[in-house]
């Protein structure tokens, strides 16, 4: 099976699917009403599959805009919560609102560093027999940066959930187009590539193949099988197909 160089692998089930989709609503086409009576819809199927890089390229613009709208509303819709609350370098952000991320992350941690040394120092010189003056200051202010600890925990917590609150109308309007909803505009564009590909390729291809001309006769009277039988060839990309005719003939090159 060929495959265009454009259809990316997770779009070839729907290429096949459009196909299926096709061959089992023929009988609502008039032009696909000689289907069974000169090839069957595994043959048709065989050979649409066979030309699959020919008959995608009539969609090729449609194509390229449904994957580019996919691939926007693939990425990460929390990369702008995260610049936010790590570096503040959002639109409009002040200058010192990195350093006051910074101050508010590292503030927890030296504090809790010093308030972990100065009690473990101070109740180790309170156990002396008689306890040094030092030891009553060093826990005065091991349960002060305790304090401090605890304190920015608290400020770092609140910041973080200020953030995502702040930033979650954000993302909303900027997951919305200007049409509506982010879904219904990749839902279009997907729609869009597949009308295409189904209105200018696959079923011109059908069509084309059942009015192919029959091959004259061998010797002995008898026609040669349809794998044999030369396939039909496009004519432009997006304009339909058109038969070989009779023999192998190859396309037309357009020059002048």
């Amino acid at each position: 099976m060929k495959w265009a160089p454009h259809l990316l692998p997770e779009d070839r089930a729907e290429y096949e699917r459009l196909l299926d989709e096709a061959l089992r609503t023929a009988s609502d086409r008039p032009e696909l009403a000689a289907i069974g009576r000169r090839l069957d819809e595994s043959q048709l199927r065989a050979m649409a599959l066979g030309a699959a890089a020919l008959i995608s390229t009539a969609a090729a613009t449609e194509y390229a805009v449904y994957v580019r709208v996919r691939e926007e509303h693939r990425r990460p819709s929390g990369a702008s919560v995260m610049a936010s609350v790590l570096g503040g370098s959002g639109d409009g952000a002040a200058p010192g609102a990195g350093f006051g991320v910074v101050v508010t992350v590292l503030t927890p941690i030296l504090a809790g560093t010093a308030a972990l040394v100065l009690l473990l120092l101070g109740y180790v010189l309170k156990m002396l027999d008689p306890p040094p003056d030092l030891a009553a200051p060093l826990v005065t202010a091991g349960w002060f940066f305790a304090a401090v600890t605890a304190t920015g925990l608290l400020v770092a917590a609140i910041g973080l959930l200020v953030t995502a609150l702040r930033n979650r109308p954000a993302e909303t309007a900027a997951a919305r187009g200007p049409g509506g909803c982010a879904s219904d505009e990749l839902s279009r564009a997907r729609e869009a590539w597949r009308h295409a590909l189904l209105e200018r390729g696959i079923v011109p291809f059908l069509r084309e193949a059942l009015t192919e001309r029959r091959p004259e006769p061998g010797p002995g009277g008898v026609h040669p099988p349809v794998s044999e039988r030369p396939r039909p060839l496009p004519r432009s990309a997006g304009t339909g197909f058109t038969g070989p005719g009779p023999g192998l003939a190859a396309p037309e090159t357009g020059a002048e």
